[in-house]
This record gives structure tokens, C-alpha cells and sequence, in this order.
């Protein structure tokens, strides 16, 4: 299978596994949410995990693929905050933990690129 057809696999499988984890380890994906947002954390860690399991189905399918892949790049985009956050609140952690807060950042850019990149080829065809 060329890597353009994998590409969408791939990215499914990113999202399902980030889906399955906010639900497997929750507490830490709660530390991430902005104190801005109404309601509990746990609330928004579980629409957040449900969010990117409807995604990672989306991108998946041929046939809504595109349709998913655009909105997995808004998300990628909508979750930036928390990102923000947790590089915030890790500022005083041991320099390996505030290293990968920190660089979790600009990794946002080439996860928005690939969802992109997703959408433009449809169907996963080059």
C-alpha cells in the first residue's frame, strides 16, 4: 500500500488511540483543560475523547473522510489551548517534563498539515 493510502490509517489510528486514552487515564487529560471552560474537566476530557473516536472513524471511511479529516484539522487547532496550558502549568517540572510540554506546541502545526493533507485526498487516492 503506498504511503498516500496509508496516510489516513494512520492518522485514524492517532486519533483512536488519544480517544481510548482520555478515557484510560482521564486525570491527566482533566490537569490540560483550560479553567475558562464551564462545567468539570473529566466532562470536557470525556467529549474530547468521544470527539476524537467519532474523528478517527471519520477519517477512516472513504466515503466521509474528507468531511472528517477537515474537521480533525479544526480540532487539532481547538485543542491548542489546552496544549498552551499544560506547557503553563508544567513550567516548574523537571527539565525532560517541561521540555515535552513545551515541545508538544509546534508539533500542533504538522498534525494540522496531515489532517489537511488527509482532506485534500478525498478518498485517501493521490
Amino acid at each position: 500500500m503506498p504511503r498516500s493510502e496509508r496516510s489516513p490509517l494512520l492518522l485514524a489510528g492517532l486519533l483512536a488511540a488519544a480517544g481510548v486514552a482520555h478515557f484510560a487515564a482521564p486525570r491527566q487529560f482533566d490537569a490540560t483543560i483550560p479553567r475558562a471552560l464551564p462545567g468539570a474537566p473529566r466532562t470536557w476530557t470525556h467529549a474530547s475523547g468521544v470527539a476524537e473516536l467519532a474523528l478517527a472513524a471519520g477519517v477512516a471511511l472513504p466515503r466521509t473522510r474528507r468531511a472528517a479529516a477537515l474537521a480533525t484539522a479544526a480540532f487539532f487547532v481547538g485543542v491548542f489551548p489546552a496544549n498552551v496550558k499544560m506547557a503553563v502549568d508544567w513550567r516548574h517540572r523537571p527539565a525532560p517534563l517541561k521540555a515535552a510540554a513545551i515541545g508538544r506546541l509546534p508539533l500542533q502545526v504538522p498534525l494540522v498539515l496531515w489532517a489537511r493533507s488527509v482532506a485534500r485526498t478525498g478518498e485517501g487516492r493521490s
